[in-house]
């Protein structure tokens, strides 16, 4: 009928609309997928970064075709020139089995410099918002022909630029691109690309081609392009330049070691709440091994280094099997020959070997460290090389088993120097291969973030398996390159895998890969506590123990020589005794402690012969004469002071409370923060002397009903207390304004015996006052009380 609504249609039709907008609801935060998504990647080598790039892959669940791997490399040196053929070769080989399936996409990417920071599910969905057939990544720069520059078609947004690193498409039109390859393996793979987009013909027969890598991909060109974004539970790379959160991250050109900085938190390496995701991954239990591994340790003495006996001490006490250690020493400084023999007399049948090379040979730091690492690299029993300088203090005797435990296959233990930022490793490196500080530089040296962190450089100790110095290290000479020092130049060396004798190698591949900065990563790890680094710019060796004078400079470990155990003892249990009144006994130095300054004694020699004239002093004459050496005399002096100021100064602030050790290198300096803290200490007592003495002359007026009893004890409580506190405050602001000991005595007994005298006559005044009642007899015993006082 006219007008009548049809509610059952009505009722059909909402529904429909309802399961329509769940449909769209679900379909925008639960994507749905018709075309499947392969990745296509080639890698003749198991590199540490194509494992960093599966392991990002494996996280999001990738599906990776891995394209000749073991394969002969001959596409030529990409790193410096043109090469790369032999990758469009691979994908056109692969291609041929795929190219009639229209849902499935493709993407090929590099592996070496790659990492995936979002899953499949998101490039699938960024692709098809693009709306193209097939995307190629761009970059700022033209490579390898500049002169096409003119032909490549303007852009109002993003890169310019054709880059082969990463392109993404429908199977089949992909293969149409790379199915018209029928060039050399070491021709240009970008360049072979680059034609065919320049190409209007063939982009229109192929299909929609597009440089577009935004919201797929970025390749950094700067670091300044991206920064790292923290969530809650991993972290992500934002694209600052165009605000989006790039899938795929390609390190490009001189930015390949930015992307290991990246490669340290995504896609779940750290990240605020759990920390590190990785650092348990492919690690090896000792434990668990028949036998432990054999090391070779590498130990070098280049410049004076104080504490060397204790170095060498604790690389004695390692938690590692004596007979699993070959020892090998480079000691170029004379001044250390002793300490050497001594070491070398103690510990020769400790480990299973021990090689000393001396000064006399004359060895450069770079040559002797050629010579250590390769006794580990031409025995086939070595399987790993530890190499430590004499400044690196181990604290943690189970370094050399964690460090293994880690399997990397370069790796070093942070080790830093007290109470500053100097480090063993470096974050970044500057534009011309120097020192750059990283954004979480200072946290891992802090140890704010925790982990196993992939860096550009490291120095002073590191820890590299015996199968690399026999394969990718396998030249002989890594720590001589240009000007570098040593250790930039094998870490430079490791970073790039670059040697003067590879370009003869008959093997391309090899040749390839290290000339590409795709080589090793090298490790420091922070999980532990490992040691430290001890400063040398200061050490005089002139002196016959110079440990000694290191109380300034390595207050640490000159503590740990020389300041016995049990001093801390002194304040947390009270560990001193008590001979007789005001005299006490407690430990200060250790046996090692004396045994060094009698010796330093002894070694001077010139003795002052217990006279009584005595040029060192002030007036040339000495009271109570003595046969000793000053410490101004060995130079000694300042470190002495400071040692009283810092172990002596406060036990006997514990001993007698309130008095504290007046020490200062010349006499005529008053500590002014002393000084305030005694004056306002003395201030501050005189007031609540005041009110003392005027609550107790109340309590007293209100007790004793006797005005006699209460004037006595109020004039007597008001004396003392006056008196005590003017004579405490006049005595101490004399002390410390007056350098004289003398003169300050002499007022200290003025002011004594004035305050202590009319204290004690006028109180024998007030009691004869108020207790005799005669005049003549309260006058009488007056004068005889002022004369006798």
């Amino acid at each position: 009928m006219p007008g009548r609504r049809n509610t059952k249609s009505d009722e059909c039709l909402s529904g429909m609309i309802r399961i329509i907008h769940l449909l769209i609801w679900f379909n925008v935060y639960f994507p749905f997928f018709p075309e499947k998504l392969l990745v296509l990647t080639v890698a003749t080598q198991e590199t540490d970064g194509y494992l960093r790039f599966m392991q990002s892959a494996n996280y999001f669940n990738y599906t990776v075709k891995v394209l000749g791997m073991g394969e002969e490399w001959r596409g030529g040196d990409v790193g410096r020139s043109i090469g790369g053929g032999q990758k469009v070769r691979l994908l056109k080989e692969a291609m041929e089995a795929l190219t009639d399936q229209e849902d499935l996409v493709v993407l090929s990417v590099d592996s070496y410099d790659l990492i995936f920071a979002g899953g499949p599910e998101e490039i699938l969905r960024k692709f098809q918002e693009a709306n193209h057939k097939v995307l190629f990544a761009a970059e700022g720069l033209i490579w390898p022909d500049k002169r096409l520059q003119e032909k490549y078609p303007s852009v109002r947004s993003g890169k310019r630029f054709l880059n082969s690193g990463g392109v993404i498409g429908y199977a089949p039109y992909v293969n149409k691109i790379v199915e018209q390859w029928n060039l050399h393996e070491n021709d240009d793979d970008q360049l072979f690309y680059t034609k065919i987009y320049l190409d209007t013909f063939q982009r229109v027969s192929i299909g929609p081609v597009w440089l577009s890598w935004l919201e797929c991909g970025a390749n950094v060109s700067t670091h300044d392009e991206v920064l790292l974004k923290f969530g809650t539970k991993s972290a992500r790379v934002r694209n600052t330049i165009y605000d989006t959160l790039p899938v795929v991250i390609h390190g490009n050109a001189n930015t390949k070691m930015y992307l290991n900085y990246l490669g340290n938190y995504i896609p779940n390496t750290w990240n605020y709440e759990r920390g590190c995701g990785v650092c348990d991954h492919n690690m090896v239990d000792l434990s668990q091994l028949k036998e432990y591994p054999t090391v070779m340790v590498g130990v070098f003495i280049e410049q004076p280094t104080p504490f060397l006996s204790e170095f060498f001490q604790r690389l004695v006490t390692l938690d590692y099997p004596k007979d699993k250690l070959n020892v090998f020493v480079h000691n170029n400084e004379v001044y250390h020959e002793r300490h050497i023999q001594k070491f070398w007399e103690e510990s020769k049948d400790v480990f299973n070997s021990f090689k000393v090379v001396g000064p006399e040979e004359n060895l450069s730091q770079g040559q002797a460290r050629n010579m250590g690492m390769g006794l580990c690299r031409k025995d086939p029993g070595c399987d790993f090389y530890l190499s430590m300088d004499s400044d690196v203090m181990l604290t943690n005797r189970q370094t050399l088993k964690i460090l293994i435990e880690q399997n990397r296959k370069i790796i070093g233990p942070l080790v830093t120097r007290h109470g500053k930022l100097w480090s063993n490793f470096w974050g970044a490196l500057s534009l011309d291969g120097y020192y750059a500080r990283s954004e979480d530089y200072i946290d891992i040296v802090q140890s704010k973030r925790v982990g196993v962190w992939n860096i550009p450089y490291m120095a002073h100790i590191y820890l590299i398996k015996g199968e690399v110095l026999r394969n990718q290290l396998k030249e002989r000479n890594h720590f001589v390159l240009e000007k570098l020092d040593p250790d930039m130049a094998l870490c430079r060396h490791a970073r790039e895998l670059t040697n003067h004798r590879e370009k003869d190698s008959p093997n391309p591949e090899t040749f390839h890969m290290l000339r590409v900065p795709k080589g090793m990563f090298m490790y420091i790890t922070n999980r532990r506590e490992f040691g430290r680094i001890i400063s040398t710019a200061n050490f005089n060796t002139s002196h016959y123990n110079s440990d000694l004078w290191q109380i300034f400079e390595n207050p640490v470990d000159w503590k740990e020589k020389y300041i016995h155990p049990n001093y801390t003892r002194i304040f947390t249990e009270n560990y001193l005794e008590e001979p007789c009144p005001d005299v006490f006994w407690f430990p200060v130095f250790t046996e090692r402690a004396c045994d060094e300054l009698v010796e330093e004694m002894e070694h001077y020699g010139s003795w002052s012969g217990g006279n009584h004239e005595d040029k060192r002093i002030t007036g040339g004459y000495e009271t109570v004469p003595t046969d000793d050496i000053h410490m101004k005399q060995i130079g000694y002096d300042k470190e002495w002071l400071h040692f009283i100021r810092e172990f002596i100064s406060p036990v006997t602030l514990k001993v007698f409370s309130g008095y504290y050790t007046k020490v200062c290198n010349d006499p005529t300096t008053v500590t002014s923060t002393i000084i305030l803290h005694q004056l306002l200490y003395y201030i501050n007592y005189y007031i609540t002397s005041i009110i003392l003495h005027q609550l107790l002359y109340y309590i007293i007026y209100y007790i004793t009903s006797s005005i006699i009893l209460q004037h006595l004890l109020y004039y007597y409580i008001y004396y003392i207390t006056t008196s005590i506190i003017l004579l405490h405050l006049l005595y101490y602001i004399i002390y410390y304004i007056t350098s004289s000991i003398i003169l300050h005595q002499l007022f200290y007994y003025i002011i004594y015996y004035i305050t202590s005298t009319i204290i004690l006559h006028h109180l024998l005044y007030y009691i004869i006052y108020y207790i005799t009642s005669s005049i003549i007899l309260h006058q009488l015993f007056y004068y005889i009380n002022y004369s006798i006082t």
